[in-house]
């Protein structure tokens, strides 16, 4: 038996990867912070597939529940295989009206929280000598997005961070890589139809992305498949960069 923790896994990317890991025999923590009956739903579908799961709330961007999440997981299977840092927010916003607020709120989420889960979770890897974690940046981190300076620069900083960080961790067995989503259909994408439109005919493959295509990406860096990979950003974005 394995087990995975996602962060943020009640829906979109985190919801669809929770599923695909339960179906290659996974037991999955699934972490929510708010939506709670969400994450039940994931609970109840994994454990249809015959699997155990079980769900957890953290708000991962505060350093004792993300230490928690972990805890938890560890007391209730034993283990962590594998840590899916997936938690984060998007703003659209024209750069100077960004606030100082929501410039923190952005980094809180989306960078402390990674910061926090591999904190918790090292230690464990460590002693374990192996262990896979992936961080979930976005294609706008690799490329920048008008209107998302903020949030451009929280995701590009996931992808520094995993680089380093794989290179600290990979003499302990220890793998670390990013998976940079491009535009994909999820609640969290919200674009009106026009613009998904003009987005679709600029992307090569002339579709846009699902949460399955990025819950697969994950899936393939935490198997053994992956094993002579680490410090690495995939970015299945359909050809758009």
């Amino acid at each position: 038996m394995k087990v995975v923790v996602i962060t943020g896994s009640s829906r979109g990317i985190g919801r669809a990867t929770a599923i695909e890991f339960a179906k290659n025999e996974y037991s999955v923590v699934v972490n929510y912070n708010k939506s709670k009956q969400e994450a039940e739903k994931v609970v109840s579908e994994i454990k249809n597939f015959g699997q155990d799961a079980l769900s957890f709330k953290a708000d991962v961007s505060d350093f004792n529940e993300a230490n928690n999440l972990i805890n938890f997981a560890i007391k209730e299977f034993g283990k962590i295989d594998v840590l899916v840092n997936n938690a984060g927010i998007s703003l659209q916003k024209i750069f100077q009206n960004v606030t100082e607020s929501e410039w923190e709120n952005l980094f809180k989420v989306n960078v402390w929280s990674v910061f926090n889960c591999c904190a918790a979770v090292a230690n464990h890897m460590i002693s374990r000598k192996k262990g896979k974690i992936v961080n979930v940046s976005s294609i706008w981190g690799i490329a920048g997005a008008s209107m998302e300076a903020h949030y451009s620069a929280s995701k590009a900083a996931i992808i520094g961070f995993t680089k380093s960080l794989a290179k600290e961790l990979g003499p302990s067995g220890i793998h670390v890589n990013c998976v940079a989503p491009g535009v994909i259909d999820t609640e969290m994408n919200n674009f009106d139809e026009k613009t998904m439109e003009e987005l679709k005919n600029e992307i090569p493959l002339k579709k846009i992305g699902s949460a399955k295509n990025i819950a697969e990406t994950i899936l393939f860096l935490a198997s053994e498949q992956s094993d002579f990979i680490t410090g690495q950003t995939i970015s299945p974005n359909g050809g758009l960069i």
